[in-house]
C-alpha cells in the first residue's frame, strides 16, 4: 500500500488516516508538520507560545532565514518591519546574552502585541504548507485562552486548515473560526476567578482595528476538539456556536496535559492519578453522533491504527513517535539521549498530578542525561502563558500562577496548599526546543521538562536499535498492518 495516502470519507471529502499530534511548545514545529503533510498525513503545529518563540528564533540569527521569508509574505508588512527591527540579531545573542521578553498576556493587551502573535501563528503555518498543496492543521490549549483569538486569526490568514484543541471546553471556537473567516469581530467567555454571580468577562478581537481594507474572505479550517468523555463530545456537537468537523478522543495515556479522572483524585502507590472504566470513551455512542473520530493515546502502532479503523475510527492521532524524529522540535541531544535511553530501558514517564500550574495531570519524562527542572529552581513567572485571571475584592483583574513566587502567590490570595510541586511550563517547555532563558542571578540556562505519552517506554520494538528516523518512517510503521480490506477506502493524495 502506498504511504502517501488518507482514507476517504463518505461524500469523497479525505480525511486523514494519521494525525501527527501536536505536542506543545515548538515540539511540534513547520518542519515536521511539512513533512507529514507532504507524505499524505494531516501535519499539526503547536500554536502554544508561538510568540516567544518567533522572537527567539530572531535572536537566535534565524538560521536558513525561514522564519523571515515567511514574514515577507505575512499580509502587515508593517508588522514584520517592526519585529525584525526589535528582535532579529543576524550574528545571533552572545553567549549567556538572556533573550529579550514580549510583554505578558493579560484580558486587553495592545494592538502590536496581538500582532505578534498574529504574525508568529502565521509564520507557522506558511511554513508548514510551503511547497505542497495537502491540509496543515494547529493545535490549541483552550486552557491557555487570552493568545487563542489572535493565535487563530494569525494562522487563518495562512490558510490553515484545520484546528485542534483540547485541555478545555472549546465550545466558541467554531463561532470564531466563522466570523474571522468573514473578518468579523470575535469573542470568547474569560474564565476568571472569583468572579461574582451574573458578571463574566470577555476576550475580543476585532479584525477591523488592524487593516484600512480588508483582504479577501479566509477559508474557514475544519475544527477537531479533543475529548476524553461522551458527555462532553455530545454537548460540543449540540451546542457550540458553530460546526463541529469530528473529534479526537484522547485517553489517559497520551502525552502532555490529561483530563484528571472522573470523580474524586485518586493516587496510587506511586502518585499517580488513578483512571478507570469512567474515564474510557463508549465508541459506539460517540460513532451515533455521526461525525469521524480519531484515537489518541495508546494507538501509536500499526496495530493500533488497524484496530482503530475496525472500531470505526477515521484513524489515530499519534504524539510520540513523531516527537523524537529528526523533524520534531526537541533538541537533538535530547532526542538522542532519550532514544538510548529507551533502547536501555532506562526511561520512564510519570503522571504527575501536581507539575501543571492548571491543575491538569501532566505526563513528566525520567532519563538518565537529560536534566530537568525541579525544586532547585528559583521560581519565576515570566512568561505568563499559564496565568489564570483572578477577580480581586477591589474588582480588578488579576493575574496569578501557582508556580510563580509563592510570596507574590499568596498576595495574590493564592493558598499555599496550590503551590506545592508545581513547575514553570512555560520556561521549561521552551527550553527543550532549544531556546531557555539564561538566568544570570540563577546559575545558568532555564532546565527542561519532558512530555511524552505512555508509549515511549515501549518504542524499543520501532526503533530497532536505532537512535534517528525520520516523519516518514513513523507513517510507514504504522500502516505497515493496514488489511487488505482497507485498500478500498483508501485514496490517493497528490504531494507536490
Amino acid at each position: 500500500m502506498p504511504m502517501q495516502t488518507m482514507i476517504a470519507a463518505t461524500g469523497g471529502a479525505a480525511l486523514p488516516l494519521v494525525i501527527q499530534g501536536g505536542m506543545g511548545t515548538g515540539v511540534s514545529n513547520w518542519t515536521l508538520a511539512n513533512a507529514v503533510s507532504r507524505i499524505g498525513q494531516l501535519g499539526v503545529v503547536s500554536g502554544t507560545v508561538l510568540d516567544t518563540i518567533l522572537v527567539r528564533r530572531l535572536q537566535d540569527g534565524d538560521v536558513g532565514g525561514h522564519i523571515r521569508r515567511a514574514m515577507e509574505h505575512f499580509p502587515m508588512p508593517e508588522v514584520s518591519e517592526t519585529v525584525l527591527r526589535r528582535y532579529f540579531l543576524p550574528d545571533g545573542r552572545p553567549a549567556m546574552q538572556p533573550y529579550k521578553l514580549l510583554p505578558m498576556y493579560k484580558q486587553v493587551v495592545s494592538t502590536a502585541r496581538q500582532q505578534i502573535t498574529m504574525l508568529a501563528n502565521f509564520v507557522e503555518v506558511y511554513l508548514a504548507k510551503e511547497g505542497h498543496c495537502n491540509p496543515v492543521g494547529i493545535n490549541l490549549l483552550t486552557k491557555v485562552q487570552m493568545p487563542n483569538l489572535a493565535s487563530l486569526y494569525g494562522a487563518m490568514l495562512a490558510g490553515v486548515d484545520y484546528v485542534l484543541m483540547g485541555a478545555g471546553i472549546p465550545r466558541e471556537i467554531p463561532g470564531v473560526l466563522d466570523a474571522f473567516s468573514e473578518h468579523r469581530a470575535a469573542s470568547i467567555k474569560l474564565d476568571v476567578e472569583d468572579m461574582p454571580p451574573g458578571e463574566a468577562e470577555y476576550l475580543t478581537l476585532d479584525p477591523a482595528d488592524y487593516w484600512t481594507s480588508f483582504p479577501a474572505e479566509l477559508n474557514r479550517p475544519k475544527f477537531l476538539p479533543i475529548i476524553s468523555a461522551n458527555s462532553l463530545a455530545a454537548s460540543l456537537a449540540k451546542k457550540s456556536t458553530g460546526r463541529i468537523d469530528g473529534f479526537v478522543v484522547e485517553g489517559p495515556t497520551a502525552g502532555g496535559h490529561n483530563a484528571p479522572p472522573r470523580g474524586a483524585m485518586t493516587l496510587d502507590e506511586s502518585g499517580q492519578p488513578v483512571y478507570g472504566d469512567r474515564d474510557a470513551v463508549d465508541l459506539e455512542k460517540l460513532a451515533q453522533l455521526g461525525l469521524p473520530f480519531w484515537l489518541a493515546g495508546g494507538t501509536g502502532s500499526p496495530e493500533g491504527l488497524r484496530d482503530a479503523v475496525a472500531a470505526g475510527a477515521a484513524g489515530i492521532q499519534v504524539g510520540t513517535l513523531f516527537a523524537y524524529c529528526d523533524e520534531s522540535g526537541f533538541t537533538p541531544d535530547i532526542k538522542r539521549r532519550t532514544l538510548e535511553g529507551v533502547l536501555r530501558d532506562e526511561v520512564s514517564v510519570f503522571t504527575d498530578p501536581l507539575a501543571s500550574p492548571t491543575g491538569y495531570p501532566f505526563k513528566v519524562v525520567d532519563v538518565e542525561g537529560v536534566d530537568r527542572q525541579d525544586d532547585r529552581r528559583t521560581r519565576n513567572c515570566d512568561l505568563g502563558y499559564l496565568r489564570t485571571a483572578v477577580r480581586n475584592e477591589n474588582g480588578r483583574l488579576i493575574y496569578r500562577c501557582a508556580a510563580e513566587p509563592v510570596d507574590t502567590y499568596l498576595k495574590k490570595g493564592g493558598e499555599l496548599e496550590d503551590t506545592k510541586g508545581r513547575r514553570c511550563l512555560c520556561n521549561a517547555l521552551v527550553a527543550n526546543i532549544g531556546h531557555g532563558q539564561e538566568r544570570l542571578d540563577d546559575g545558568g540556562t532555564e532546565m527542561p521538562l519532558l512530555t511524552s505519552g505512555d508509549d515511549l517506554v515501549a518504542m524499543g520494538r520501532f526503533l530497532d536499535g536505532r537512535t534517528s528516523y525520520t516523519a516518514s518512517d513513523v507513517v510507514d510503521y504504522l500502516c505497515s498492518a493496514l488489511p487488505a480490506s482497507e485498500e478500498g477506502r483508501v485514496a490517493m493524495v497528490a504531494s507536490a
